[in-house]
């Protein structure tokens, strides 16, 4: 019998030697807990919060995250393409997200708030309808990505290439625009 938890609480656990059980965790709350390291494989979190948890260099293989919140989380060189992508829903707020890949996910309306997101890989991925608001994109990989009616006006420091994404009905500050235009090599005053 697979094990099963609704709406618990778990506080200051380090997971680094002991991971969670297998299992499915739906409703519940992780608070400062240190995952980093440790194997989060053939879990399923639905509707579940992580709040200021390190999760850097966890292993993610047919991790399942359903209507997941990081918030306040350190999230370093996570594959969140191994993860089981029927399933994934996912948003961030007040992150720390480098060195991950997220390619050819489905991310469709996914919000990435107030988050430093650095040398993160979006290849091939469709995050349409998402929201960047106000995130440092530092580079930040899209390539092939599907960026239809994203929101990156208030974001800064990305480099994307309208020729190799499809950014159609994509919003932009004025002051971005020099993010889509790098590969020109040319100046732009103000």
């Amino acid at each position: 019998m697979r094990f099963y938890t609704n709406e618990e609480k778990f506080e200051n656990l380090n997971y680094q030697t002991s991971p969670p059980v297998k299992g499915d965790y739906e409703g519940c709350t992780f608070i400062g807990c240190d995952f980093s390291n440790s194997d989060l494989s053939e879990i399923n979190f639905i509707e579940t919060e992580f709040l200021n948890c390190n999760m850097s260099l966890t292993k993610l293989i047919q991790t399942s995250f359903k209507d997941v919140r990081f918030i306040n989380c350190k999230l370093l060189g996570l594959h969140f393409e191994d993860c089981n992508n029927l399933t994934i829903s996912m948003s961030f707020e007040n992150c720390n997200i480098n060195l991950c890949s997220f390619n050819k996910l489905k991310l469709k309306k996914t919000p990435f708030i107030n988050s430093k997101i650095n040398e993160a890989d979006f290849s091939e991925t469709d995050l349409s309808f998402s929201t960047f608001r106000n995130c440092n994109l530092e580079r930040t990989l899209f390539s092939h990505t599907n960026l239809e009616g994203v929101d990156f006006r208030s974001s800064f420091n990305y480099l994307i290439d309208p020729e190799q994404n499809r950014i159609r009905k994509a919003k932009f500050s004025l002051a971005g625009i020099a993010g889509l235009l790098g590969k020109y090599d040319i100046e732009i005053e103000q």
